[in-house]
């Protein structure tokens, strides 16, 4: 990215409050960026915790297989979820509040004594499934952001930081030598001018 400059003062006074920017804000970047990657690591260990915990769940009710033919296909479903929005390193991220579900109403004196469980054990299960899958929205968001900030991090420290640094230079270098060059020039008019003064004396 070519930084845009004219060789005066203003300019110069311009490109010291960009970069004065970048430095400030480089730190906190760079912390949001640690924060976010540690957060991206969190949620998708959390989503793979849950995700094993309904396998092991899935296993355990292993011995009710027979039993589960017996169920009532569409007696419980989920009706709705409800999320939060939670912040995360300053990023809006969803959170699981709550699962509504629909149990279809059935005769406890009719139907077998297990259905009450069978329902609460799918109420379970169907739990797990889903906070994984919002913790896997969640990391998927948080690393989207990562990815950004490190972006904004790489540009602010490789291109615009340096960027800004030479344009600065080659200004006070340019002035500089343009003062040189005045200072000379007036050196030389100061001279001149001495020697004709001396001429007209003689």
């Amino acid at each position: 990215m070519a930084i845009k400059f004219q060789y005066n003062k203003t300019s110069l006074t311009n490109l010291g409050k960009q970069l004065k920017i970048r430095k400030n804000a480089l730190p906190t970047l760079k912390s949001k960026e640690s924060a976010l990657r540690a957060s991206v690591q969190t949620a998708k260990a959390k989503s793979e915790s849950l995700l094993e915990q309904l396998n092991s769940s899935l296993k355990e009710y292993d011995y009710l297989a027979g039993l589960w033919n017996e169920f009532e296909p569409g007696l419980i479903s989920v009706k709705d979820v409800e999320l939060t929005t939670v912040k995360v390193a300053g990023v809006k991220t969803p959170e699981l509040k709550e699962v509504i579900y629909e149990v279809k109403p059935f005769d406890k004196f009719a139907k077998p004594l297990w259905y009450s469980d069978g329902v609460n054990i799918l109420k379970r299960l169907a739990q797990l499934g889903i906070e994984s899958e919002v913790y896997v929205e969640k990391s998927r968001i948080l690393d989207f952001q990562r990815k950004k900030t490190t972006q904004k991090v790489n540009l602010y420290e490789k291109v615009q930081i340096p960027g800004y640094q030479e344009a600065i230079r080659k200004i006070k270098r340019f002035m500089e030598d343009e003062e040189n060059l005045s200072k000379a020039s007036q050196k030389i008019v100061k001279q001149r001018h001495q020697a004709e003064e001396e001429e007209e004396e003689q």
